[in-house]
């Protein structure tokens, strides 16, 4: 099988600090790594490999720096990685990712399978996956813990939902969404590890797709971040006076009429 994975590199930390005068995200400094959710999905798309042949094909859409990320990922079982980098393609939303992940998917030719993970850490969204699917109009499930069947040119996967788990037969060619239930990432050896350090990673921007500048990055974006900034949490309390039965009816009393913030 070949299989398609879609990684997005993400900064490594909960402590994101905003820049006040251009509301952007303050990245110096900042190491970057693997989307963790995206690590399911590159494990996925290797043990099909291992276990039907194949190869594995990483993408990822950003800036220089992302080579680093895609030589992880073949140290980690890929077998070949392309970086999608084009200054164009800077400021895209969801739909400008997604439709030029699909300019790059077409352009590799033939694919069995697409596997993204759930969501990115940082926007957490969950958009691109099916919007990949519906570019490439292929089948697309997400929220996939469990591949139970492949055969006949199809697949069957278990998915979570609100109210539980759903198990849903699609055709092949296809994208599917995994989360972290789906299996448990490998770890990279020593010796691939020194072999990814020497990988070459072709980089395709503009020309090499093909694409038009109105239909990726900002241009080509429905949305835009129009600011960033982080919420002013403010705390009201109250101190409650007297004996135990006393403030019992004054919390009481104070629930009632929402006194109490």
């Amino acid at each position: 099988m070949n299989i398609v994975v879609c990684l997005k590199q993400v900064p490594e930390t909960v402590d994101v600090k905003i820049d006040p005068q251009s509301g952007n995200i303050v990245k110096t400094g900042i190491k970057n790594v693997i989307n963790p959710l995206d690590t399911y999905a590159l494990e996925e798309g290797v043990r099909f490999k291992e276990r039907f042949g194949g190869k594995v094909t990483v993408l990822s859409m950003g800036p220089p720096q992302v080579a680093d990320t895609l030589k992880e990922a073949i140290s980690l079982g890929a077998d070949e990685a392309i970086l999608l980098s084009d200054n164009a393609f800077e400021g895209g939303d969801t739909w400008a990712t997604a439709f030029t992940l699909s300019a790059a998917i077409n352009k590799l030719g033939q694919y069995d399978l697409v596997i993204c993970g759930r969501q990115a850490v940082d926007a957490a969204t969950g958009q691109v996956g099916p919007q990949l699917a519906e570019m490439l109009k292929i089948p697309a499930v997400t929220n996939v813990n469990k591949i139970e069947e492949i055969a006949d040119g199809g697949m069957r996967v278990r998915r979570m939902t609100d109210e539980g788990q759903a198990v849903i037969q699609i055709s092949l060619p296809a994208v599917i969404t995994v989360t972290k239930e789906i299996n448990v990432p490998r770890l990279p050896s020593l010796r691939s590890i020194v072999k990814s350090r020497s990988a070459v990673i072709p980089v395709w921007g503009l020309k090499e797709l093909g694409l038009d500048t109105s239909k990726v990055g900002l241009a080509g974006s429905f949305t835009q971040v129009v600011k960033l900034f982080r919420p002013e949490r403010t705390r009201k309390t109250t101190r409650l006076q007297g004996e135990l039965k006393e403030q019992v009816d004054l919390l009481i009393e104070t629930l009632r009429t929402g006194g109490l913030v």
